[in-house]
Formats: C-alpha cells, structure tokens, sequence
C-alpha cells in the first residue's frame, strides 16, 4: 500500500469522511497513517465548506492502536501525538465498527463524538505487552465513564462493550452492525446543517473550560463570544430567521 493510501478522504457536502485505510493491520498506527490522519485533519479544519468530520476505520475494525511491528523496528509513528494532543477545531466523530483498542481508543476519544455498532469492544491494554496508554486515554477516560471503571480499564486491560460503555455516556450512539459510518454520518449532517463558527466555537468552549471555574469560564468566552457574534453568519442567521429561508452560511 502506498503512503497515499494510509488514510482516504472523501467530501459529502458539508462533512468529511476520513477513513483509516489499513485494513490488513488493523488500521494499526505506523508514521504514515499518523501523517494522513494529520493531514485529513488539516483539511477539514482550513476548509470553508466543511462543518463536521466523521473518522472510521476500513475493514473489520475502527484501529488496534500502534503498530508494535513498526515501533520495534523505528520507534513511535511521527505525527500521532499531533493529532492526540490537539485532536480539530471542528466538530470530529469516531465510527467505529469491530473494536477501537489501545491507541485506536485513544484516537476515538480525540473526537468528540463516537457512534459504535454493537457488540464493539473499546479497550486500554497497553499494560498487557508492557507499555502504557500514553496518548490521552488516561486523561479523558476518567472525565466520560466514572473513575472505578476508567481504572479498572487502565489496570486490567480488559476492554468494554459498546453497549456497556453507552451506559456511561462514553458512546453517543449505539447502531447495529455495519451501521457506524451511517448514523454518524447522519449526526454529523445534523451538526453541518448550523452555523460552521458557531459550531466550532461551541466545540472550543465545552472542550476548554471543563474543570474550570465560573468566573475563568466567562474570560475564556469572551473573545470567543465576539468573534462569533461579529462573523458574517451571525447577520446572515437572524436575517433568514426573519425572512422564513434556510441560512446560507459563508463561515465568516
């Protein structure tokens, strides 16, 4: 498979699909499926015509994590913590089909949304071959199922079911088999359908102020505030809510 070929992309209106595309291994994270997934990333954050992403995994399953084959001989992929760490500025939801394990779960909850078929296993099993869930898991774990069960992943490295984790909220959405891609893709086109800054601006605001105060919350918003209310769509809204039309958004 060529290096192109790692991670596809495909626009459908306002929405990105980005599909991890090495089926054979699992989707497993070698350099560069982390390079594609940054640059899939890129391209659904500069574009204008795009809200909303929705992230899968071809074949039988979302990703295994990293590649243990190409980190023994080279080391970790280049490029995966920057998509750990700084996930997109728009809206980014995990489809995931047959399992999402180690960093593959670690990817998932990078998005900020994960629609899962049934019977899907998330898990951390780092611990099992000697390593550690070392690309965010162990930080947003614990604030989307409670500590007893983040800590029983973490130490056993036994993983959930999609069902189970639902239950906690860590799932949105819990679909049939085979029905990931089109219930997220259906949720994202709902997300497409309002303003793109408002959205992202939405995004920013629930993902910066987790943990802070009320008054460290109103200082984040502000600028947020300004900038949205400022944009072009904020008139363009209003104005089509007045003359009975769907808006037509510009995300300026």
């Amino acid at each position: 498979m060529s290096d192109e070929q790692a991670v596809l992309t495909e626009i459908r209106g306002r929405v990105l699909l980005i599909t991890l595309n090495r089926p054979d291994q699992m989707n497993a994270v070698n350099t560069d499926l982390a390079q594609g997934l940054v640059a899939a990333v890129r391209q659904l954050d500069d574009d204008p015509n795009l809200t909303a992403g929705v992230l899968t995994g071809a074949g039988r399953g979302f990703c295994a994590g990293m590649d243990l084959k190409a980190f023994a001989a080279g080391g970790p992929p280049i490029g995966f913590n920057d998509f750990l760490e700084n996930g997109s500025q728009k809206p980014l939801i995990a489809a995931v089909e047959g399992f999402a394990l180690a960093g593959g779960l670690e990817v998932a909850l990078t998005c900020d949304l994960i629609v899962a078929a049934g019977g899907v296993k998330l898990g951390i099993p780092e611990v099992g071959v000697g390593l550690l869930a070392a690309g965010g898991a162990l930080l947003r774990l614990p604030s989307r199922v409670p500590y007893a069960v983040a800590m029983e992943m973490a130490l056993t490295a036994d993983p959930i079911s999609a069902e189970r984790a639902a239950e906690y909220g860590l799932v949105a959405r819990v679909t049939p088999k085979g029905g990931a891609v089109d219930a997220a893709m259906e949720l994202a086109e709902r997300i497409a359908r309002n303003a793109p800054l408002s959205v992202a601006a939405s995004k920013q605001m629930i993902r910066e102020t987790q943990g802070r105060t009320e008054a460290e919350f109103w200082d984040v918003q502000r600028p947020v505030m300004a900038r949205v209310f400022a944009s072009e769509d904020a008139k363009e809204g209003p104005r089509a809510f007045a003359e009975k039309r769907p808006p037509t958004w510009s995300g300026r």
